[in-house]
């Protein structure tokens, strides 16, 4: 038998050029949706970047713009031994990492522990009603959150001072002591954030599968058996998630919390990063020095990113890159 040649009819494979501008046309309503959120960092993220070059020269604030910037006389890393010299360094570091550490043993765990509780309430009424008065809090802004606090936590009339003198007590100074600023921070945070941050955890929940729930039942687990062993598992990615964003926070202090809160008096237990940054340069004008100190706060959130995702991989979570 006479046998034929093979002809390879292999079908050339398109230029990576040519497909990904084929899956920009097949997926361009979907890249039309993300373009807003792509232009607000383009434009308010990265474009001010240009900016952190001040940290290392001597700019006044000068009237002239990108030329003033551009104009002004380098000194190197004289700002950042400035700041590591000062008084004020170990304070603002102290007071950042100590406020950091009570949020995520304190403020962290409150929203999965709300979307704990809130998935075992049966009614679903009483259910919705619940989540809409834990988030209500969350569309407030500090401003207010501040000013309810002040009346409340008044000396003079507030509610809290009036019943400590109905039992015989004296009146605390609450957002005047050290002793009691930081407390009031953590919990003014909690109240505040956990109805909101425990949306992303519930709705984690509703997609466990409930055969689970029914086979942990047959076998005779409890409801809190039922938690740790199903519920807490299926939400550890998640958990592993929010971790590592919290964690790259750790320098990333509430500003708008601390500042509407915070006086002269307590500066000592609340002075953090972006006080120190805000007060040094938009109130006294040392632009270079301000922004030197920024860029050190953003350079350890950035490594506290980094070491929190590699170590949630180590763990065997997965992280966010």
């Amino acid at each position: 038998m006479k046998s034929h040649p093979v002809i390879n009819r292999t079908v050339p494979k398109p230029s990576r050029g040519r497909t990904i501008l084929r899956q920009a046309i097949d997926y361009r309503y979907l890249h039309l949706m993300v373009l807003p959120g792509l232009l607000f960092f383009l434009i308010f993220k990265y474009v001010p970047m240009y900016g952190i070059i001040i940290a290392f020269k001597n700019y006044k604030g000068a009237a002239g713009g990108f030329e003033a910037i551009m104009s002004a006389p380098w000194i190197g890393f004289k700002n950042f031994e400035t700041f590591f010299n000062s008084l004020y360094c170990q304070r603002v570091f102290t007071n950042t990492i100590y406020l950091s550490l009570l949020r995520l043993v304190f403020s962290f765990p409150a929203p999965i522990l709300l979307a704990l509780l809130i998935n075992e309430i049966r009614s679903n009424w009483f259910k919705r009603s619940v989540q809409t008065i834990t988030y209500m809090p969350y569309f407030l802004s500090w401003v207010v959150v501040a000013g309810l606090l002040n009346t409340m936590l008044s000396p003079d009339n507030g509610a809290i001072n009036t019943l400590i003198k109905m039992s015989g007590g004296q009146p605390i100074y609450f957002l005047t002591s050290k002793q009691w600023f930081r407390p009031i921070l953590i919990l003014s945070e909690i109240w505040k954030n956990i109805g909101y941050g425990s949306i992303v955890y519930l709705a984690a929940i509703t997609s466990i599968d409930q055969e689970q729930y029914e086979a942990a039942r047959v076998d005779g687990a409890n409801k809190l058996q039922q938690i740790l062993h199903i519920t807490l598992p299926a939400l550890s990615e998640i958990i592993a998630i929010m971790l590592i964003l919290q964690i790259g926070r750790m320098f990333d202090d509430n500003f708008d919390q601390i500042y509407n809160l915070y006086s002269p008096s307590v500066y000592e237990v609340s002075d953090v990063f972006e006080t120190y940054v805000y007060r040094n340069g938009i109130q006294q004008s040392k632009f270079s020095y301000s922004a030197a100190v920024g860029l050190v706060k953003s350079v350890l959130a950035l490594a506290m990113i980094m070491f929190s995702n590699k170590a949630s991989k180590k763990l065997g979570a997965q992280g966010l890159f």
